[in-house]
C-alpha cells in the first residue's frame, strides 16, 4: 500500500486511471479552474469598488466641508462691507456732538438783544475758546507761524517781506490759521515770510 501524502486518500489509489484520470479535488484548491478565475476577478473588483466608494465618501465631504467654508467666509464679507458702510455713515456722530454745544451758544447769542460791542466780542470769544476746546478734544491743532523757520510742508508762502527784525525765512505774520489733525495736515498756514533788505 503506498503511503498517502495528505492530499490524496490510499483507498483511491486502485480506482485511478494515471493515464485518464486525476484525483478528486480536495477543496484546497477552490474548485474548478473557471471558478477559481472567476474569484481571482471578482476579489480585486470588489477591493476597488469598495475603494471607490470611499473616495466617493470622502470627496462628498470635502465639498461639503468646501461648501461651508465658503458660506462662512461669504458671510464674514458682508458683514465686514456693512461695518464699514456703517462707521462711514456714523464716524462723525461723536465730533457732531460736541459741537453741538458751540451751536446753541450762536443760537442763543442770536436770540439775545443787541447790547453794546463789549458784550458783543466777549460772547464771540466765549464761543470761539469753546469751539478750539472742541477742536483739541478731537485732535485738532493749529499749526505754529509767528517768529518759526518756514516750512512749506506745513505753511504757504503768500509774500516774502523785506525786513531786519526778524531772521531771513521765518514767518513774520500768519494770514489764515493752518491746522493739523495729530501729524496729518488738514490745511497749511497762510503766512508772510521774512526776507533779507539786502536781496
Amino acid at each position: 500500500m503506498t503511503k498517502g501524502n495528505g492530499k490524496i486518500r490510499p483507498k483511491m489509489i486502485d480506482k485511478l486511471d494515471p493515464d485518464h484520470e486525476l484525483p478528486e479535488s480536495d477543496g484546497l484548491t477552490g474548485g474548478p479552474p473557471e471558478t477559481q478565475e472567476a474569484q481571482a476577478q471578482a476579489a480585486p473588483s470588489n477591493e476597488f469598488e469598495a475603494q471607490i466608494e470611499k473616495l466617493r465618501a470622502e470627496s462628498a465631504a470635502y465639498l461639503e466641508r468646501l461648501a461651508r467654508v465658503q458660506a462662512e467666509f461669504d458671510n464674514s464679507r458682508k458683514r465686514a462691507a456693512r461695518e464699514r458702510q456703517e462707521y462711514r455713515d456714523y464716524a462723525l456722530a461723536e465730533a457732531l456732538k460736541l459741537l453741538l454745544p458751540i451751536l446753541d451758544s450762536l443760537d442763543r447769542a442770536l436770540k439775545t438783544q443787541a447790547g453794546g460791542a463789549e458784550e458783543l466780542r466777549s460772547g464771540i470769544e466765549l464761543i470761539d475758546r469753546q469751539f478750539h476746546d472742541v477742536l483739541c478734544k478731537l485732535g485738532v491743532e493749529p499749526v505754529p507761524t509767528k517768529g518759526v523757520a518756514f516750512d512749506p510742508n506745513i505753511h504757504q508762502a503768500v509774500q516774502t517781506i523785506p525786513t531786519t527784525e526778524i531772521p531771513e525765512n521765518h514767518v513774520v505774520e500768519e494770514l489764515l490759521r493752518g491746522y493739523k489733525l495729530h501729524d496729518r495736515l488738514l490745511r497749511p498756514a497762510m503766512v508772510l515770510v521774512a526776507q533779507s533788505p539786502e536781496r
